[in-house]
């Protein structure tokens, strides 16, 4: 406001001076005044012009400074939101325990400290890679841990893409502890999200963990009963990846429920879709294959066609 209105204030008041007959630096007149050195005083004849002269250098002058500082700020924002951009890129590129936590104690905001958690967790989630049953309940015990310390940030961030994964993760490690209640609440919570957004991958994969549980707390109705969801899903959203994974689960609860014949018309029809798939799969690849084929041969011709040109104009200037 202030840049703005100091070059309107110096217009208005040339214009209230311009009212004045004599140039601001004429002498004040008294009873002391010699009237003959008055005549020696210059005093611009347009006053008024001279102040339009003076105002249209000023303001010009001000905009560009205002202008600059514009710049400067958007310029900032830029920066900023880039440094962000490569310093999260750069903690995801992170693998070391000691350097995540490391970077923890310099993170400054609830978002940078929720991935570092989340990093941590997911390296802490490669417990069974360990033989060590000991190392193993620390790894789960720790992912467990950090896990819980990111959805709190999550959850004030309102972030329910990666509230969801967390869940997931919980449910994974509440599971291979066998604590079905805490599995089976957590992988509740990973639905009720999934569902919110209608992300029906995520709520099929959901289901199939919630069977596995129910499966092995011997609740084998409502485990079947996930089941035919998660397929009807697969089927309505023409996902036969999907599917196939539906009929796996399925299989191995009629295997665990000793219903064999059941077992093996869906050891069929698994079948039958895996080749399906691999059917489909295959025809994409030709299909593509002859599209790149079409261009390689589009290309040399354009080179040939370069080249007789070429020749021609050689031809020419000889």
């Amino acid at each position: 406001m202030k840049i703005t209105f100091t070059p309107l204030f110096i217009l208005y008041s040339c214009f209230k001076l311009s009212a004045f007959p004599s140039h601001p630096d004429t002498l004040k007149l008294s009873s002391t005044t010699n009237y003959s050195d008055m005549a020696n005083i210059s005093v611009p004849v347009n006053y008024t012009a001279y102040c339009i002269k003076l105002t249209a250098t000023i303001i010009p002058q001000y905009s560009i400074k205002l202008s600059a500082q514009i710049n400067n700020s958007d310029s900032l924002k830029q920066q900023i939101k880039r440094n962000y951009q490569v310093n999260l890129a750069r903690l995801l590129g992170l693998n070391d325990l000691d350097s995540l936590k490391q970077e923890l104690k310099l993170a400054a905001s609830d978002t940078i400290k929720a991935l570092i958690y989340t990093r941590i967790a997911a390296i802490y989630l490669n417990y069974d890679t360990i033989s060590s049953k000991k190392k193993q309940l620390i790894y789960q015990n720790k992912a467990i841990s950090y896990t819980l310390l990111a959805i709190q940030k999550y959850a004030a961030d309102n972030d329910s893409t990666a509230l969801r994964k967390c869940f997931d993760n919980l449910a994974k490690v509440y599971y291979a502890q066998k604590k079905y209640s805490q599995a089976k609440w957590f992988i509740l919570q990973s639905n009720t999200l999934s569902r919110a957004r209608n992300d029906i991958p995520n709520i099929i994969s959901s289901l199939l963990t919630l069977s596995l549980v129910k499966r092995d707390i011997k609740d084998y109705s409502l485990a079947m009963g996930d089941l035919n969801e998660a397929l009807q899903l697969s089927i309505t959203n023409h996902s036969p990846k999907a599917e196939l994974e539906v009929l796996k689960n399925y299989a191995s609860l009629y295997h665990q429920l000793k219903n064999y014949p059941k077992e093996a018309a869906v050891l069929k029809k698994l079948d039958s879709l895996d080749k399906n798939i691999l059917k489909n799969e295959k025809a994409q690849f030709i299909a593509k294959l002859a599209i790149q084929d079409t261009r390689k041969k589009k290309k040399p011709g354009s080179v040939q066609n370069k080249k007789k040109v070429n020749s021609s104009n050689l031809s020419k200037i000889y």
